[in-house]
Parts: structure tokens; C-alpha cells; sequence
């Protein structure tokens, strides 16, 4: 058995661009920005903030969704899987993207009332009740545990 599962939350990088295959099935790609908060270490280090970047596409009824309601900006919480593909640039180079194909994400902050979120996905189109989200207490960054890549036996770890 095995699993391919990604469930990220970000920041909408630029507004999607859509594209009308000739297959007929609306297809929505862009970037979403996800980040790990800065910290300071007991030793005093600062470790800065860091920033992913993901490529997503959407496809169908998603992508006509982002298409109309997505822009910069916008906070999602997405659910999706790997899809890796290459091709051959025009200099014969072989190039690579790493891509999220999304089965079903979620608007966050950004309804009609402020403060709601907006259930999106691939299956029929019943329409739950939008729940208000509950304000988060602030969290205390948490230490980083200092990790030993030695294995009980004294092996070295590649990681």
C-alpha cells in the first residue's frame, strides 16, 4: 500500500491562470507561499523564517471556482496529491516541475461574513453550512530538539 497525500496551508502567491484545454476541463494553476516562523535558539542563533513555494493546479469544477474567487492573497487550506512530470525545453535540456493536483481545499477568512470558510471539492455539489472559524490563542514558538543522525547501534544517518 502506499500514500500520496498533501495537505497544505498558505498564501496565494499570484491570481490563478486558467487555461480551456481542448479536452474541454477547465484547468486553474498557481503558486501558493507556505511559511515556518523565525526563531532564536537556546544557544542564542537566530534561524530565520522560511518560505515554500508550491505549484498548484486545479482541474473541473475547482478551477472554475478559483477562477472566479481566488486572487493573490488569499488564504487556503488545500488537500492534494504529488504529481511530478519533466519535458524537453526547446535547447533539448530536460527539465522538471513538482506540481499539487488538488482534490479539495478550503477559502479561509476571506467569505461574505469575514471569518468563514468555504468548503470546495471534487464530489457532488451539496452545499454544507459554512461554520464560523474560532479565533486561535496565540501560540508560543516551540524549540527545535537538537537531533542526533546516529541510530542506537552508532550508525550515521544520510539525514
Amino acid at each position: 500500500m502506499s500514500v500520496n497525500k498533501v495537505i497544505l496551508l498558505g498564501n496565494v502567491g499570484r491570481d490563478p491562470d486558467v487555461r480551456y484545454p481542448s479536452q474541454g476541463q477547465t484547468v486553474a494553476s498557481f503558486p501558493l507561499a507556505t511559511s515556518e516562523r523565525g526563531y532564536t535558539t537556546s544557544s542564542g542563533n537566530q534561524v530565520p523564517e522560511r518560505t515554500e513555494w508550491h505549484n498548484i493546479v486545479m482541474w473541473g469544477r475547482n478551477a472554475e471556482v478559483a477562477e472566479k474567487y481566488i486572487r493573490k492573497g488569499t488564504r487556503l487550506f488545500i488537500e492534494g496529491r504529488l504529481r511530478t512530470r519533466n519535458w524537453e525545453d526547446k535547447n533539448k535540456i530536460k527539465r522538471y516541475v513538482t506540481e499539487i493536483y488538488v482534490d479539495s481545499f478550503e477559502m479561509l477568512g476571506g467569505g461574505q461574513k469575514g471569518g468563514e470558510t468555504t468548503p470546495v471539492n471534487n464530489q457532488a455539489a451539496t452545499q454544507q453550512p459554512v461554520q464560523p472559524v474560532q479565533a486561535a490563542q496565540p501560540v508560543q514558538p516551540v524549540q527545535p530538539v537538537e537531533q542526533n543522525n546516529t541510530t542506537a547501534e552508532g550508525d550515521v544517518l544520510p539525514f
